[in-house]
């Protein structure tokens, strides 16, 4: 299931999300790489969440250790009628505040091989369009999405660690419209297994590389995606379909992460990353009743990141990072109405302090900045405007 880019598809993490800007995967789910803006996230392997982030990465936490993290997701996606011609009310903001969180176990069996279990939600969307024209099409749409995966990682040598785990995905559907009886639901619910992999690579005690591949999670939902509208004004019938396809599926993945300590004070990292959303194509011929199988609707998107950590004292660390997510849209003024999504831009810092010498608390914000995009419709034609999303998570350690 998961991924990278932003979308209203605001994300499920461990309470109700999944989603991500420049597509509907989300690398935030509550831990310290949301500082960072998940730089370095397939190399840092610092604490257990790097069962996530690279599964290898276990093979560099000692003894047992807990991490978990809360967060919440909150912002302005707003869409505007533009060009359509049914009359009514915009559904504006669209994004409403979102809980997340994630929760990881690690344990040393001994000094080369690690196991650990991992909970966590990222991958999803929630979105609330009210009594706006459109209500007969979709009111409220919500996609949650949770993960427990167990991992193994083994340390081939002092340079060459390997890991992984199968994620068992919980995902579930809910659909809300009006109709003339009043409102109507539909919710259905599934389970689907992926694949991650990892590699980690020390070619020295201050450097290291990480490589992450995680597999795609496709969810069959039992949703009706047709509905029949009659134009108030003219009384004309439409039949309309939603695009339920890239609802409901995260794109297979692959990340390429560096960490270097230049100094014993600083840190620098970086990510390349890739997500599959061209392989969603093949279902996309038509949407809302009209015809674009004459050209690709997505394309595979690109992540980049860079940041930075500076270690103050014994106590004190603080994170800095800034990511750059491509569209997974190959035109933006193609896009879909329950899919805002657009090149992403995010900027993270944050910090960490040890409170004793097994414990530690964090705090973290992110900003992140989405591209607006047209959803073409002659119903329901607009735009969604310059989205501003805004992350905050808290996050606490033990050893044991």
């Amino acid at each position: 299931m998961m991924k990278k880019p932003y979308l209203i598809a605001a994300l499920c993490t461990l309470s109700l999300t999944q989603a991500q800007a420049a597509g509907l995967y989300l690398y935030e789910i509550g831990s310290e790489d949301l500082g960072l803006a998940s730089a370095g996230a397939a190399a840092r392997a610092m604490d257990s969440s790097t069962i996530f982030s690279n599964p290898a990465g276990l093979t560099r936490i000692d003894g047992d250790r807990v991490d978990t993290g809360l967060q919440l997701l909150f912002g302005n996606t707003s869409y505007h009628i533009t060009d359509g011609v049914a009359s009514g009310d915009d559904p504006g903001n669209v994004l409403q505040p979102f809980p997340g969180g994630s929760l990881f176990y690690s344990h040393s069996v001994n000094e080369r091989l690690k196991i650990g279990l991992g909970f966590w939600g990222n991958f999803g969307l929630a979105l609330h369009y009210g009594d706006w024209a459109g209500s007969a099409l979709v009111k409220d749409a919500t996609q949650l999405a949770l993960t427990i995966q167990p991992t193994i990682a083994y340390r081939l040598n002092d340079q060459w660690s390997i890991g992984g785990g199968i994620g068992i995905n919980y995902g579930y559907f809910a659909l809300n419209r009006s109709t003339a009886r009043g409102e109507a639901l539909e919710n259905d619910h599934d389970w689907e297994p992926n694949l991650r992999v990892g590699l980690l690579f020390e070619p020295n005690t201050a450097t290291r590389f990480g490589l992450n591949y995680a597999s795609q999670a496709k969810y069959d939902f039992q949703i009706n995606p047709n509905v029949t509208f009659q134009l108030p004004a003219t009384g004309q019938i439409h039949n309309i379909s939603i695009p339920l396809e890239t609802q409901v599926n995260a794109p297979q993945q692959l990340m390429l992460s560096a960490y270097h300590q230049v100094a014993p004070e600083w840190a620098i990292m970086g990510n390349v990353g890739w997500q599959d959303w061209s392989a969603f194509n093949h279902n996309q011929s038509a949407i809302y009743g009209e015809v674009i199988a004459s050209k690709p609707l997505y394309q595979d998107t690109l992540h980049l990141a860079v940041g930075a950590q500076y270690q103050a004292n014994s106590q004190w660390r603080y994170n800095f990072g800034m990511a750059y997510d491509s569209s997974m849209y190959k035109d933006q003024s193609q896009g879909v109405l329950t899919t805002p999504s657009g090149e992403t831009w995010r900027f993270g810092t944050g910090l960490t302090y040890q409170l004793d010498q097994v414990s530690t608390l964090g705090f973290a914000a992110e900003y992140a900045r989405v591209q607006s995009n047209k959803a073409p419709n002659h119903l329901f034609g607009g735009e969604f405007d310059t989205g501003h999303l805004y992350f905050l998570s808290s996050q606490y350690s033990r050893k044991f």
